[in-house]
């Protein structure tokens, strides 16, 4: 099956494309597309992440679980919304908490494309969604996907950021070497939980700080 994927994603992982777990995530995709699903995001958009943050350019990971699940709102970029679409309550308090640690004024939309293209994978776990139905597609493969994803820039890269936001992104610790990353852990920016420590974790600063010690240019966090 021919994978539309950025060709250096396309080189990295491309032993994956071909195992039985990722030919029947798109079995399953086909079949819910001929039973009359919606599914989110729109095909030409389910590898957004990894086309618009090529292998050879990342220098931040941010680990989303699902992709929204409302009419037109998930676009392949973990937390971001398309240009027009209110930006979700945990994107909201983002901004809020870049605003308290580098001053940034919150921005008027959530479309987060500028930090994908400065080197920014912002990497759902699961790529799909069923319309209304969170979490619906997280069982059929996905994350064997992502995390293999993830394991790859834990082995052939030094020095990446990876901001792992919840008790569901901070699995993922155990598929990447703390000794040449920098891991970064905070609350979920979730209303549910972003007082017990997103607020004050000063991520996106303790992010540019350590990009600069390495002498990797930094990501500008305007959105």
């Amino acid at each position: 099956m021919d994978v539309k994927i950025e060709a250096s994603w396309k080189e990295v992982l491309n032993e994956e494309f071909g195992k039985p777990y990722f030919l029947q995530i798109v079995q399953f995709l086909k079949d819910e597309k001929a039973a009359g699903k919606t599914i989110y995001p729109p095909g030409s958009l389910i590898f957004n992440a990894f086309n618009t943050t090529p292998f050879d350019k990342v220098k931040v990971v941010i680990i989303g679980q699902d992709p929204y699940h409302g009419p037109g709102q998930a676009h392949g970029l973990s937390f971001s919304v398309p240009n027009g679409v209110a930006p979700p309550p945990s994107l909201v308090n983002i901004f809020k908490e870049l605003k308290t640690d580098l001053g940034m004024p919150i921005p008027s939309h959530g479309n987060l494309t500028h930090w994908a293209e400065q080197g920014v994978l912002l990497l759902n776990a699961s790529l799909t969604v069923r319309a209304n139905e969170p979490m619906s597609h997280s069982k059929i493969g996905w994350a064997q996907f992502t995390d293999a994803a993830i394991k790859k820039i834990s082995e052939k890269k030094s020095h990446v950021v990876f901001l792992l936001w919840g008790k569901f992104a901070q699995e993922k610790q155990l598929l990447i070497d703390g000794i040449k990353h920098l891991l970064l852990k905070a609350a979920h920016p979730s209303p549910f939980s972003v007082e017990r420590g997103f607020y004050g974790c000063k991520h996106f600063s303790k992010t540019n700080e350590y990009l600069e010690q390495h002498h990797i240019e930094m990501i500008d966090w305007k959105v």
